[in-house]
């Protein structure tokens, strides 16, 4: 088929109603099934609209198995066989009519589902389903292979000498906060926070009691000179990776801010996120490895660097706060699926998470510079990118003063999630809009398609 003609109207986006049109006619059997489609130029040049426009087109109807794409030959229509469903008859609602389904979606938190080594890891819980601690609740502090493990893996990795005792696994960060902040309230009443910073830790420590301190992240992370202004003795940090601006605190003023520990008796909570995924230079070493680690609480997490639902997250505690977790928590049963835990043990002993981690590293890399150059290409010097250097996602600042709502309102209509920043902020707002964008769980396809969907959407920044 050559031709595929329909009438385009100025009000909606064109691709949609591209999308929309051929959609409609493979559904009502107009279509049939193996009808090749005009190419991507024949079909702009008949519609008079742009390749792109009628691209991504193409690359909705293709993502929702409507057509397929068959190398050298072009796009075909797909077997399409109608459900018949006897469904309750629905309350009226008032139609929105304004946002599609999101085509891309900009989320960080998101893994590569498609690197997943699924192999491997069947593997090694084939192998732990025939052992007897599949079947338990597992010991309270963590299975002690995957402790042994993960002892090996900081110190490689990061840098950090520890026991294997003195590690706890939990089924998330957020768990693990919990159990640490009954611990420190018992001598401590106000906790330093980043501001701009995660708003998931803040929530834990509200919920427990505590005062928030809030000090300003700089280009050097937090405000070194404003802690030091405060009464509070405890601060949480996330300096390999600051969320959510991407900051790395340089070595010097994690030398002052570890004095300031030692110098107040007071504690610093590191929370490593990210720091698998530096892209310009090798992992800094963690803050745990530099200082003393009586003054250290360190909380890392497999849920970036692997998988978020096998909930695996862990701690190293100093000496001090360890013997009065163990006598706190000796009856509290262990949180984390032992299955998970013996598997990521068998994991990590075989080599397959080194092997696994410069795999993702590379592959994230090559996504994060696909994603900046289409942004580059696009928006010109019209948004400043920020944290590209490590991560799996990035910020695009604006320098015009259109509001976060509306940005994400245009994106949305258009098919493209993007995400605020304004939450990560207390007591004050960033001067710009800043958007999140991640790209992890993203194919180089759905990141160009993306950009240029948000292209279309923006067009009144230009």
């Amino acid at each position: 088929m050559k031709e595929l003609l329909f009438q385009l109207d100025e009000m909606n986006p064109k691709y949609k109603q591209i999308y929309q049109s051929i959609r409609s006619l493979i559904e009502k059997a107009e279509l049939k099934a193996n009808t090749k489609l005009p190419s991507i130029r024949q079909l702009a040049d008949l519609l008079q609209v742009s390749r792109n426009t009628t691209l991504t087109a193409y690359e909705q109807l293709l993502a929702e198995g409507y057509i397929r794409s068959e190398p050298k030959r072009g796009y075909f229509v797909e077997e399409y066989e109608p459900m018949h469903l006897q469904c309750p008859k629905a309350m009226p609602v008032k139609s929105q009519g304004k946002e599609l389904p999101a085509f891309v979606d900009f989320r960080a938190g998101a893994v590569d589902m498609t690197a997943f080594p699924i192999k491997a890891w069947r593997q090694c819980s084939n192998e732990v389903l025939r052992e007897e601690i599949a079947y338990t609740y597992g010991n309270v502090q963590g299975d002690p292979h995957l402790r042994a493990n993960l002892a090996h893996y900081l110190l490689q990795s990061r840098g950090i000498q520890t026991s294997p005792d003195a590690i706890i696994i939990g089924s998330s960060t957020q768990q693990l906060l919990m159990h640490l902040t009954i611990l420190l309230k018992m001598d401590f009443s106000a906790i330093v926070v980043e501001n701009p910073g995660y708003d998931g830790a803040r929530t834990i420590f509200s919920l427990q009691g505590f005062t928030l301190e809030p000090i300003d992240v700089t280009a050097k992370g937090i405000s070194i000179k404003q802690l030091e202004q405060t009464d509070s003795r405890v601060v949480y940090i996330t300096p390999s990776h600051q969320f959510p601006t991407g900051v790395t605190m340089p070595v010097a003023e994690r030398q002052q801010l570890l004095k300031w520990a030692r110098q107040n008796n007071g504690y610093i909570i590191e929370d490593d996120y990210d720091s698998e995924f530096r892209y310009k230079q090798q992992p800094i070493p963690a803050l745990s490895s530099i200082g003393n680690p009586e003054r250290v609480i360190y909380l890392s997490t497999f849920s970036k660097a692997f998988l978020p639902s096998i909930r695996l997250s862990y701690m190293i505690l100093p000496p001090s706060l360890l013997v009065r977790y163990q006598q706190l928590f000796s009856s509290v049963e262990q949180t984390a699926s032992s299955l998970h835990q013996r598997t990521m043990a068998l994991f990590m002993e075989r080599g397959y998470w080194d092997s696994h981690i410069r795999k993702m590293r590379a592959n994230y890399k090559r996504k994060m510079q696909r994603l900046v150059s289409a942004l580059e290409g696009s928006f010109g010097e019209t948004v400043k990118i920020i944290g590209f250097q490590s991560g799996l996602y990035i910020l695009i600042q604006f320098q015009s003063s259109i509001g976060e709502e509306n940005l994400i309102s245009q994106a949305a209509k258009h098919g493209v999630k993007v995400y605020p920043t304004s939450q990560y902020y207390l007591g004050k707002e960033s001067q710009k809009t800043i958007l999140q964008l991640g790209f992890s769980n993203l194919s180089m396809e759905e990141i160009d398609a993306g950009v240029r969907l948000l292209h279309e959407a923006w067009s009144f920044e230009e």
